[in-house]
């Protein structure tokens, strides 16, 4: 099966990822889509997504707004790794992983006396420097001026790969060599980066100009690597068959290498590899020297020399940006575990609490005591149960489960559910439901959980507090496309500076209190609806947590502000 994916670069759902194997889906705002974005400028049903004969292919469903594919508008188009798709006001980057084969270089051994005088010419590693300021001054003639132009544009196309973020360092560096085959005339090439740990040099892209000159296996003259590698330049050889100092036994004749260039890829700080070219010349026409004119020139070297420069730029900064992504993947997961074993500590801390009761009620006959120690079990019980639940709920994409629902209903039973923690706190929960409220249509398990986590939340911050109150209302806006439930308490509110990280994960007000995962799952479920969670607050006169979403799956809220 094939394996793609989608990932939102731009927009209000920056950085979600959308998995694609290979089945039909389709992209819009309305809820029952594959993949949901929440653009109001997005259709409902917006595109649609197949594979067929061994590419995905995009197609627009008359949309409003039209789907763009690099900036070019398409009614149904096949899609390849690196493209951008542009619905409303999202970017989604599309990236296929397709099986690649084996990249397989031959390190020809050399002979004893192929050494550095086969060299016909040589650049030095800032070569690319220089070339940038000889095609700045005006050039000495017409045909001069338009190399330096064709030049400069290459290296223009190649810094603009360099600095996207849409490819992998293997594509990114397949991308350069296919384009500088075309530019500097060679036959075949490869990109050989040296291994960070081992030191040794592994291919990382190959590419043939022509479909007849590719080989399961691309030889390269040990002899020339070797050479570019000690002395950190640039070479260029002659053509092995019109020059007296290639012997016919020679690896770099035998293997029908006519001529080659090869380039170091010096980094900011160290020597990343090497890039190589070369042109071939078939068995046929060993004995012909003068069949074909030289292709390789020192122009096409200096050029070279300059795209080595941007491709060793590319790995250095690819490695750093691993090195930073790993690091901080490294600091989460440590910091997620940090949290996490905190809170389970406290959890197990009652439970272990509650069975000292019980045992003790076992042993001393007192049934009292037993109850009194079951209540404090089950209360961690039902903790750990909530904790495992919020997590996987905020660890996968899911699909609300929609149907028709009376929202009043619903609230009521999170009133009746709560009642006795409430009575337990000494606060007044009330309830204030709207009369005549339409059948809405929503996931009645997961808004249920939303709103019960905002009700908790509500409670736990008037624990303490003298004639707390709590009040469940619910209602529908003025136009009937929206309805809500609402949570109000006349608590101690929430300060400014805490609103904004109130709903990312692991955020609390609440202290040692609270997990910081409940507000962040309910906004999840929330967005999953197409609504959201709005928030009035005020210190010392207490907050207002509004849940408000579409009635039904073809409305659309208003505004969708920006994912926290």
């Amino acid at each position: 099966m094939p394996t793609a994916n989608l990932l939102v670069i731009r927009g209000v759902e920056q950085g979600k990822r959308f998995e694609l194997d290979g089945t039909e889906v389709s992209i819009g705002r309305g809820v029952r889509n594959q993949i949901r974005v929440l653009d109001t400028e997005m259709s409902r049903q917006h595109a649609m997504l197949t594979y067929a004969d061994g590419a995905f292919v995009l197609s627009d469903r008359n949309s409003s707004n039209g789907t763009f594919l690099n900036g070019l508008q398409i009614a149904s188009h096949r899609l390849a790794n690196g493209d951008q798709i542009q619905i409303g006001r999202t970017t989604l980057l599309f990236s296929e992983e397709k099986e690649r084969k084996p990249l397989s270089v031959d390190i020809v051994p050399s002979h004893a006396n192929e050494d550095a005088s086969q060299i016909v010419g040589q650049v030095g590693h800032d070569e690319g420097r220089r070339l940038l300021e000889r095609s700045a001054r005006e050039p000495s003639d017409a045909s001069r001026a338009k190399r330096s132009m064709a030049s400069l544009r290459l290296l223009y196309r190649i810094s603009e790969e360099v600095v996207s973020s849409s490819l992998s360092i293997e594509q990114l560096l397949q991308r350069i060599l296919d384009t500088t085959l075309e530019a500097v005339g060679a036959d075949r090439g490869c990109v050989l980066v040296t291994d960070p740990q081992t030191g040794e040099l592994a291919p990382k892209a190959i590419a043939y100009r022509h479909s007849g000159h590719r080989l399961d296996r691309m030889p390269v003259s040990s002899s020339i690597v070797d050479y570019v590698l000690k002395k950190g330049q640039g070479i260029r050889t002659s053509d092995a068959r019109a020059d007296s100092r290639f012997a016919s036994g020679l690896s770099i004749v035998r293997e029908g290498i006519r001529e080659a260039m090869c380039v170091p890829m010096t980094g900011r700080y160290e020597l990343m590899g090497v890039l190589y070219v070369d042109t071939t010349v078939s068995t046929d026409l060993l004995a012909e020297p003068n069949s074909v004119a030289t292709q390789l020139t020192d122009d096409e070297l200096s050029l070279l020399a300059a795209i080595g420069r941007q491709a060793a730029l590319a790995v250095e900064d690819h490695r750093y940006q691993e090195a930073f992504v790993k690091a901080e993947r490294l600091a989460a997961v440590g910091q997620t575990i940090a949290i996490l074993s905190h809170h389970i500590k406290n959890i197990l801390q009652g439970v272990r609490g509650g069975s000292y009761l019980i045992d003790n009620g076992l042993r001393d006959d007192d049934l009292e005591m037993v109850e009194q120690g079951w209540s404090v079990v089950d209360r961690n019980q039902n903790r750990i149960f909530d904790l495992v639940n919020d997590l996987l709920t905020l660890s996968k994409e899911r699909q609300p489960k929609l149907e028709a629902g009376d929202i009043n209903e619903l609230v009521r039973d999170i009133h009746d559910l709560m009642r006795g923690r409430a009575d337990e706190l000494q606060i007044a929960l009330k309830l204030a439901l709207a009369d005549e409220l339409p059948t809405a249509t929503f996931d009645q398990e997961g808004i249920h959980r939303a709103a019960l986590n905002v009700v908790v939340n509500a409670l736990d911050a008037l624990n303490g507090h003298e004639n707390g109150i709590v009040e469940l209302r619910t209602g529908q806006s003025a136009d009937g496309v929206e309805v809500w439930i609402e949570i109000a308490d006349n608590g101690p509110g929430i300060p400014d500076d805490q609103l904004e990280a109130m709903f990312n994960i692991f955020e609390s007000t609440k202290g040692s209190a609270g997990t910081g995962i409940g507000l962040a799952v309910s906004q999840k479920i929330l967005r999953e609806h197409g609504g959201e969670i709005e928030v009035e607050s005020q210190l010392n006169r207490g907050s207002r947590f509004r849940l408000i979403w579409p009635a039904n799956e073809d409305g659309a809220r208003r505004s969708i502000p920006a994912a926290n």
